[in-house]
């Protein structure tokens, strides 16, 4: 029987009671309305890159698209005038690395900065994911979703779909608070995306969007360079932080065909090259069995970010608190760090080397299972972060993954 631990990137999580792969569009639409209509818990999964689901089975149906094609409508249209705008879809169930490496294959501009990131497609938009100075929200066009209340599908543009830090309408619909689950829609949203549409830019180079970027490839911020060496230049740093997925997940019976061979080879290789080089061991190994980022970078008033200590990062976000008004993010991998959680932290007076979890050796913001983990050892390790920050700083820190049967509110 398939349970969460052999389907996310974290390793944990209870057997599941009923596991569909659908293969068409109408079956991904009739397995959740199967599920809705029979009133059983529903999980829509993709890579299982951003989840914590607790140990005890999973009296529900979890769903995860098997549809992965990626098309160009525009290749029978030619480019007109100085357009040079070119679309991209992408079934739900696409990898989304694959996508990015097709996109960058295909000599396009606009998401090359969010290389390496885990997960599928569908699942990019639910959370607008981001890194090195690149979001999803830039480049959607519309999502086509199957919207669960009302039974129909859907064409949401960027307008409807409200992109925030981390955030989507269609997240919102699953959340009464921060990480509290809302009644109706959890953990899937209302709205269950079946493809994207992306609107990039026909260019073989790309902006170097932020100093970490930029500094790996040894130029200026707001340079242009060849998405190509953009790509490459995220998956080294990624990899040096333990950032990216364990490829030999794709091993696994559960996993196999959820990514393009090619790409999971290419991943393989560029991680033993550099393990090679610096020294491989299990525990850097061990240090991408993750959900990722865990914490989400607190977003504060501008008095709460005033009493924080001087040398606290501070960057501006506008629109960026709940109310819409403009907020000052700053760093939960600082807060962790400064509160006397550094890398490699686990409970219990352990570390990395003899704890079932901890804080990754390379990236304080990530927690990992260091092979044994239970979502217990996690959710544990979690909440102890989080009284820690909130009793040194004030500040409450929002899980990142969707935790399910899992507490963790702040």
């Amino acid at each position: 029987m398939t349970s969460f631990a052999d389907i996310t990137t974290i390793g944990v999580g209870g057997e599941i009671a009923r596991f569909i792969e659908p293969t068409t569009r109408v079956g991904v639409i009739e397995a959740v309305e199967e599920a809705d209509s029979r009133g059983v818990p529903l999980c829509v999964i993709g890579g299982g890159s951003n989840m914590l689901v607790a140990d005890a089975p999973f009296e529900g149906v979890v769903v995860r698209d098997a549809r992965r094609r990626i098309t160009v409508p525009d290749e029978s249209a030619p480019v007109e005038g100085d357009d040079r705008t070119v679309h991209v879809n992408a079934e739900a169930g696409a990898n989304w690395d694959d996508f990015v490496a097709f996109t960058v294959e295909l000599g396009l501009e606009g998401v090359e900065g969010l290389s390496g990131i885990p997960g599928t497609v569908g699942a990019s938009v639910v959370q607008n994911i981001g890194a090195y100075g690149q979001e999803v929200a830039t480049s959607v066009e519309s999502v086509e979703v199957w919207d669960r209340e009302s039974k129909t599908t859907r064409d949401l543009t960027p307008a409807d779909l409200r992109f925030g830090y981390r955030f989507s309408a269609l997240k919102a619909s699953m959340y009464q608070a921060p990480a509290t689950p809302a009644d109706r829609f959890f953990p899937t949203p209302r709205y269950v995306v079946l493809s994207v549409t992306f609107a990039l830019r026909h260019s073989a180079e790309g902006t170097v969007g932020i100093g970490q970027l930029a500094r790996a490839l040894g130029v200026e911020v707001g340079s242009r360079m060849a998405t190509t060496a953009i790509r490459d230049a995220v998956l080294r740093v990624r990899a040096a932080k333990g950032m990216l997925e364990d490829p030999a997940r794709y091993a696994l019976e559960d996993m196999e065909g959820t990514k393009r061979e090619a790409n999971i080879h290419a991943d393989i290789a560029r991680l033993a090259e550099m393990e090679t080089a610096e020294g491989a061991s299990s525990a850097i190994v061990r240090d991408r069995h993750s959900c990722g980022s865990f914490f989400m970078n607190p977003v504060l008033t501008a008095e709460q970010a005033a009493t924080l200590p001087e040398d606290a990062p501070r960057f501006p976000a506008p629109a960026g608190l709940p109310d819409g008004t403009d907020g000052v993010k700053t760093s939960a991998a600082w807060l962790i760090d400064h509160a006397g959680f550094h890398k490699g932290f686990a409970t219990g007076g352990r570390d990395a080397s003899t704890a079932p979890a901890s804080l990754s050796t390379l990236h304080t913001l990530a927690l990992t299972n260091r092979g044994t983990a239970t979502a217990a050892d996690l959710a544990d390790l979690a909440r102890t972060i989080q009284r820690g920050v909130r009793e040194r700083f004030g500040v409450s820190l929002v899980p990142e993954p969707v935790c399910i049967g899992v507490d963790l509110r702040p």
